[in-house]
């Protein structure tokens, strides 16, 4: 699978507007996001965001689960208005949705894994405020196939 974003290229900076409030140009608008190359058998898609940063310590920045096989992108801004059966989680800031960069001052690139899930089942259980090792458990076992994209950001 490949995973791409028309905001960023692999390794690239994360523009300000999808970072949380509070840091400049900041809108807290979630990444735009497209993937190909699923396995057929694919029953849903699951994206997450992790800051893996170690001052971070897995921060979940984003956790979407139970996107039916049909959808292949996500917009800008899209967080917030998803369509069921499509669920998005609470994320570790404490609310549910899109919770874009905000690394601590002076802590240097925080790299921001996005990764998107072809799973075998068409709705995964996992708790509703995921911590990285939680998302680890409840696709284990499920995982068709996955893709990767890695966005830097720092203040």
């Amino acid at each position: 699978m490949i995973l791409t974003s028309p905001a960023f290229a692999e390794g690239g900076r994360i523009p300000s507007e999808h970072c949380m409030e509070g840091v400049p140009g900041a809108r807290n608008t979630s990444v735009p996001l497209a993937w190909s190359g699923a396995p057929p058998a694919t029953k849903s898609f699951a994206v997450f965001v992790i800051d893996r940063h170690p001052v971070a310590r897995n921060w979940v920045h984003w956790a979407v689960v139970d996107l039916p096989p049909s959808v292949t992108a996500l917009p800008a801004g899209i967080s917030g208005s998803l369509e069921p059966p499509a669920r998005e989680l609470v994320n570790t800031f404490g609310s549910r949705g899109w919770g874009g960069p905000m690394p601590p001052p002076g802590t240097g690139d925080h790299r921001y894994e996005f990764v998107v899930y072809a799973l075998d089942v068409p709705a995964l259980r996992i708790p509703d405020a995921p911590a990285a090792t939680d998302i680890e458990r409840a696709l284990d076992g499920h995982v068709l196939a996955r893709a990767v994209l890695t966005g830097v950001y720092s203040r």
